[in-house]
């Protein structure tokens, strides 16, 4: 049985395209999403106060925190990575249009 990765391009017709595209799309969002989200916190984002904290909960979730708003961020419209990274993708994909 196949791989669900390898279906997109298993599948022929005209949608095939689109398919790998939008693949390849979710997957350089989630890279930036991923780099924003370590630049957040290099930058600091949800670390525990010096007084009047939420303790070790907040140190815990602070990750989900970052993750979300760096998901936000490229939601809208990041700094430009995610469409270099699918660009980059398309090319070595094949599809330059």
């Amino acid at each position: 049985m196949a791989e669900i990765s390898a279906i997109p391009s298993m599948i022929k017709g005209p949608d095939t395209a689109e398919i790998r595209n939008q693949a390849m799309r979710e997957a350089a969002e989630a890279l930036e999403a991923q780099f924003l989200a370590e630049m957040l916190k290099s930058a600091g984002l949800g670390e525990a106060r010096e007084s009047f904290g939420g303790g070790i909960g907040e140190e815990q979730f602070a990750s989900f925190l970052r993750q979300e708003q760096a998901r936000e961020m490229v939601g809208a419209g990041g700094i430009g990575l995610a469409e270099s990274i699918f660009n980059a993708m398309k090319r070595l994909d094949g599809h330059d249009g």
